[in-house]
């Protein structure tokens, strides 16, 4: 078998001068959080990054399948959004919102006009996690009711209230959290109770937050959160209907609906914009960052007039929540995905890799199920297909074996089964073949 090949590239790295791979891993074990982990038996050190690639300190090229964990959407270091941020940079580099400043307002004006319906009033925040906590507040405080229903298999994110709302134990220290959460059954058509051949899936999933709240609450509550994709659990796609058919039972109970779109949202998904209207809904609240500023500190809540309208009755401020030099990345970041067509993009690159993945699944029995929508895929592996045992050691080892040939991916799901694809929105064709063609090495070494 050929050893797979980078297309080719016209770029070349920045000679590096710093400090060896060696002496950062030890600067990070005296001084860094313990928490943290890596990827690779050796760790990988990356220097620099140029669209969908990215360099470790001897200059070797990877492609970056996994976007910084779906948080790079237009490429790295595009040349807009860089010339955006440092022109800010150079204006003035923060102002909070007690004074008027043009940037934050152009923004919000920009972000609102990519939203359906009556999701207009923007909030800015500085990652995913608050954005989730601030939406969470607003379903409370609007609805005058406390309970909140989530999702198995879950991720919303590591905050006290995120993960409250997460449901993996995994992200779950052993303190006091989760008062007045949830968890409803997991729509999860591969591995849950209900799959892909039975066409009411999506209403019976939905069914178990109907029950959740005649069982478990007072009948009322504050709101249903999850996300429109299953990111960190493995790239969950849902099936048809559940979001409707769940919003409709949360509404009645007087709750609100929360969109979590942070891994799918802004085009990642191809058909869409934004990963709930594969599901043909509109929430009351949606929460978005990773890919809103392509890497920089940017997250969002974007609601209705009349929610947002409850916060006003108390002193609602962030320092940094639109800054003026996120504000210019963020507004650039929508601007390059409309000039340069990088939804459509992720659609048919995306189309692309999930019929490649399809024939692997043919080939290499340890493929369980492929999945996902645009450029937001994952496949999960299994050690036997009958009894879907996951293959967590061996997702590991093929990671490791895609590393070596140039290609970095993620991973999710529980045990960490499954391999995640998210690569900038700017992957072309000869990128899905390279990724293709390293994974079918990887799959084969297992």
């Amino acid at each position: 078998m050929k050893t797979p090949q980078l297309p080719t590239f016209d770029h070349t790295p920045k000679p590096y001068t710093g400090p060896s791979a060696e002496e950062v891993l030890a600067l990070r074990k005296q001084f860094l959080n313990p928490a943290i982990f890596l990827y690779y038996k050796k760790p990988l050190m990356l220097v620099e990054g140029r669209a969908q690639y990215v360099f470790d300190e001897r200059g070797r090229r990877y492609l970056d399948a996994l976007g910084g964990i779906v948080t790079v959407s237009v490429g790295h270091c595009h040349p807009h959004v860089v010339a955006a941020a440092r022109e800010q940079n150079e204006t003035l580099q923060h102002s909070t919102t007690i004074y008027l400043q043009p940037k934050v307002a152009e923004y919000a004006a920009a972000l609102a006009a990519k939203m359906p319906g009556d999701l207009k009033v923007c909030y800015f925040v500085n990652s995913g996690s608050e954005a989730n906590d601030l939406a969470l507040l607003m379903a409370r405080a609007f609805t005058g009711n406390y309970d909140v229903i989530a999702l198995r298999n879950s991720y919303h994110g590591g905050n006290a209230s995120g993960m409250s709302v997460t449901s993996h134990h995994t992200w779950k220290f052993n303190v006091p959290h989760s008062f007045g959460v949830h968890h409803a059954m997991a729509p999860d058509p591969y591995r849950g109770v209900w799959g892909r051949d039975d066409a009411e899936a999506g209403k019976k999933y939905a069914g178990d937050v109907k029950s959740l709240i005649e069982y478990a609450t007072s009948g009322q509550v504050a709101g249903f959160i999850a996300e429109s994709i299953q990111g960190v659990g493995g790239c969950v796609v849902f099936p048809d209907g559940y979001l409707r058919h769940a919003y409709e039972h949360v509404r009645a109970a007087g709750g609100v609906c929360i969109a979590d779109e942070v891994q799918a949202g802004f085009g990642r998904t191809g058909t869409h914009f934004w990963g709930f209207e594969t599901q043909g809904v509109i929430p009351d609240i949606v929460t978005m960052a990773k890919g809103i500023g392509n890497g920089c500190p940017l997250g969002a809540v974007v609601t209705t007039p009349q929610i947002a309208a409850t916060l006003a009755k108390r002193i609602h401020f962030n320092t940094f929540g639109g800054n003026p030099v996120v504000s210019a990345q963020g507004k650039a970041v929508l601007e390059v995905i409309e000039r340069e067509g990088l939804q459509e993009n992720s659609l048919k690159i995306g189309s692309r890799i999930l019929d490649g993945l399809e024939k692997l699944k043919a080939r290499h029995n340890i493929v369980g199920d492929v999945r996902g929508k645009g450029l937001l895929l994952g496949i999960e592996l299994v050690k036997d297909r009958a009894t879907k045992d996951p293959a967590k050691a061996e997702c590991a080892q093929v990671l490791e074996t895609a590393r070596e040939l140039g290609l970095l991916l993620g991973k999710g799901g529980l045990y960490g089964q499954t391999i995640r694809f998210a690569p900038p929105m700017c992957v072309n064709e000869g990128d899905a073949d390279f990724l293709l063609e390293v994974l079918d090495h990887a799959l084969a070494s297992v």
